[in-house]
């Protein structure tokens, strides 16, 4: 089987489709490869197999891996053509056996070809690659079917691999054109939508913004803090106290209202009359998480009244979509943080769940603030961020001055990394409630994360 037969047999069995699509990246596309389907083509998974074995047949590798999941039949029958040690990463973290994440006997050190189907941005191929030097191997290569991105080589060289691809964008809409399979209208289409990707960063700048995105962010400018206190403490005069000493050096409050053993009706009045007088926002961490009727009467009714004094809350979207209205319907200057990803060390939210968060949003901006989600690097913070839909803005827990980790599972990243990454604003809570002196520590917290953040709104557009 050559190239043009290969093509056309993916518009055969309809792996080859038109329309609106969501990719992993969060893109809307007006066209998508799905080679899924292949495995219940035996000629055609030998075709391609025999395909990628001739394009990698020059290539210096010691074991060969696919990207699942539809990647890991191929790549399986390439390694058995080959002769070479297959092994695989595991999609789901394993919670029991062995606990490995990478099945397969290698060595350290060993060189790892990396098989995929297709390319778009390039984040699932960068993220593989991180996995495995972790475990101690070399990825110098990726080899792709379908190369559908606008310039995936050039950004894949960035990072220091090789993007080698069998068939790209351009050939397969020729070849369709030629056997009248797609108009011109089409074709065109799909061109000016790959051209667009490289833009992309840029054009979502153009998105529908929600006014407490730009509230938060032009209250990050006017305080010249992205510094966040997490206040969490158990009485009023505690809360207070720390507040009447570091409130200046805070962009926002975020509290835990039910934490406090001595509520009443003062607690709110005093608390917006320290707001408008050190000109912070809050934001309180009350994690909605139920169907739309109940959240609605949680943030609105009950003994705290949240909607009648917190700008912000923390919304789970494991009930799904229709929290949103549920709680901010009908109301005027209230919006949440959706949670998307967490800090704490075996959190359940994973990459399909994060994804679900983005969706909703792109379809509710006007209730979405911004997310809250950790990183474990600056790469893997970018990656994250470049996923949001829209203009909304990065909180981000589980940061101190040093990296690390407590007893408790939380992992800590540094302020200038999260920051870095494409953290608007830190979220610090022990990092300044427990030190000898607050007030100092949340000046350095301030000082540092104000640094960072000018730094990387000078150099970069994230």
């Amino acid at each position: 089987m050559n190239r043009d037969q290969f093509i056309l047999e993916l518009e055969k069995i309809g792996a080859i489709k038109f329309g609106n699509f969501t990719l992993k990246s969060g893109i809307i596309s007006p066209f998508y490869f799905d080679l899924r389907d292949m495995i219940s083509f035996p000629g055609m998974l030998e075709g391609v197999a025999e395909l990628i074995k001739d394009k990698i047949k020059d290539m210096d590798f010691d074991v060969i891996t696919g990207i699942p999941y539809t990647a890991l039949p191929i790549a399986t029958l390439v390694a058995v053509k080959l002769n070479k040690p297959f092994v695989y990463r595991r999609k789901e973290e394993k919670a029991y056996g062995t606990g490995k994440n990478i099945v397969g006997k290698f060595q350290q050190g060993d060189k790892c070809l990396v098989i995929d189907d297709l390319i778009t941005t390039g984040s699932s191929k960068i993220e593989t690659a991180e996995a495995y030097e972790q475990e101690g191997m070399k990825i110098e290569d990726f080899v792709v079917i379908i190369d559908r991105s606008d310039n995936g080589a050039a950004e894949m060289k960035h990072r220091g691999y090789n993007l080698h691809s069998l068939i790209d964008l351009e050939e397969i809409l020729l070849l369709l054109k030629k056997n009248k399979l797609i108009s011109a209208v089409k074709a065109k289409e799909v061109k000016d939508f790959t051209n667009s990707l490289k833009n992309y960063k840029e054009n979502k700048r153009e998105l529908v913004e929600n006014p407490l995105t730009r509230k938060l962010l032009n209250r990050i400018r006017q305080k010249r803090s992205n510094l966040i206190l997490s206040l969490d403490v158990t009485t009023q005069s505690e809360f207070f106290e720390i507040l009447d000493k570091v409130g200046n050096e805070i962009v926002m409050v975020k509290t835990h209202v039910d934490m406090l053993d001595d509520y009443d009706d003062n607690f709110a009045p005093r608390l917006l009359d320290y707001a408008a007088r050190q000109n912070f926002l809050i934001f309180e961490d009350r994690k909605f998480a139920d169907i739309g009727n109940t959240v609605r009467h949680q943030y609105r009714n009950g003994i705290y009244h949240i909607a009648d004094w917190a700008e912000y809350v923390t919304v789970h979207l494991v009930a799904g979509e229709f929290i949103l209205p549920g709680l901010f319907e009908g109301l005027e200057g209230r919006g949440g943080f959706v949670l998307a990803r967490m800090s704490s060390k075996g959190n359940l939210l994973n990459e399909t769940y994060t994804r679900k968060c983005f969706e909703a949003a792109r379809k509710n901006p006007q209730w979405v603030a911004g997310f809250i989600g950790h990183g474990s690097s600056v790469e893997d913070i970018k990656r994250f961020k470049a996923k949001f839909p829209g203009k909304e803005l990065l909180l981000m827990p589980g940061v101190k001055k040093e990296k690390g980790s407590d007893a408790m599972g939380q992992q800590y990243i540094t302020i200038e990394d999260a920051v870095k990454g494409g953290a608007d604003c830190i979220i610090v809570g022990r990092g300044i409630l427990q030190a000898p002196d607050p007030v100092t520590e949340a000046r350095l917290y301030r000082e540092r994360g104000w640094k960072a953040y000018n730094e990387r709104i000078s150099s970069s557009t994230i």
